[in-house]
């Protein structure tokens, strides 16, 4: 049986944790969270735009543990707030609010609203970094409105009140499944494992040798 590639998911949030597991489970890989690669702190999110933060978390990630690592930048971009919160989402409102207070902060702001305006777009950048300094970038992205208040027990975020045109509910109705399918970090995570499946994938994945990591 062929080795399995240990890969470090670069998040402290523990419901992308999740979403990765359930969408690379097809693939030979030994998934460890930060606690597991070492991984006590993680850096600021100092980037002007998703590809930037993501990029800036696997690479810390991979060369602090030595291992490959996957990390996903992703923000809520509403069309009346003009693509606000965006890259700001997950801090939206000050950083000391929880997920609910989050919500409820971005919904006073659409309270004039109608719900016609309420459009919004999801969207996600998923970077995989090497500690040799390999770099793979996947893009998704996906359309729904935004409800006036939650609905669902699912999901974590933002994710209550965005009803996804795709399934016809919130995130937080649907099972991980269907969010997956239609999700953007699940389309972002679909083209990586395309991507995996291609002869340059395969090589780059089947090349990544743990190696010591970097001492400061």
């Amino acid at each position: 049986m062929t080795k399995r590639i240990k890969l470090v998911i670069a998040t402290a949030n523990h419901g992308k944790v999740m979403e990765f597991a359930d969408a690379l489970g097809r693939l030979n890989l030994e998934l460890l969270d930060l606690s597991a690669a070492g991984i006590s702190v993680m850096p600021d999110e100092t980037g002007s735009n998703y590809e930037e933060n993501a990029l800036l978390k696997a690479g810390f990630v991979a060369l602090r543990s030595g291992l490959p690592a996957l990390a996903d930048d992703s923000g809520l971009e509403v069309d009346a707030l003009g693509g606000e919160p965006g890259v700001f989402s997950a801090r939206y409102g000050g950083s000391g609010l929880n997920d609910g207070e989050r919500m409820a902060y971005l919904l006073d702001q659409l309270r004039h609203v109608p719900p016609r305006g309420r459009g919004a777009t999801f969207r996600s950048v998923i970077v995989l970094a090497t500690p040799g300094g390999e770099i793979a970038t996947f893009e998704g992205e996906t359309r729904g409105e935004l409800t006036s208040g939650p609905r669902g027990d699912n999901g974590f975020g933002y994710d209550p009140i965005f009803r996804s045109i795709d399934l016809g509910k919130t995130f937080a109705e649907a099972t991980l499944a269907e969010k997956r399918r239609v999700s953007h970090r699940g389309r972002a995570l679909e083209k990586f494992l395309q991507w995996a499946i291609t002869p340059i994938g395969k090589r780059t994945m089947q090349s990544l040798e743990p190696r010591a990591a970097n001492e400061e």
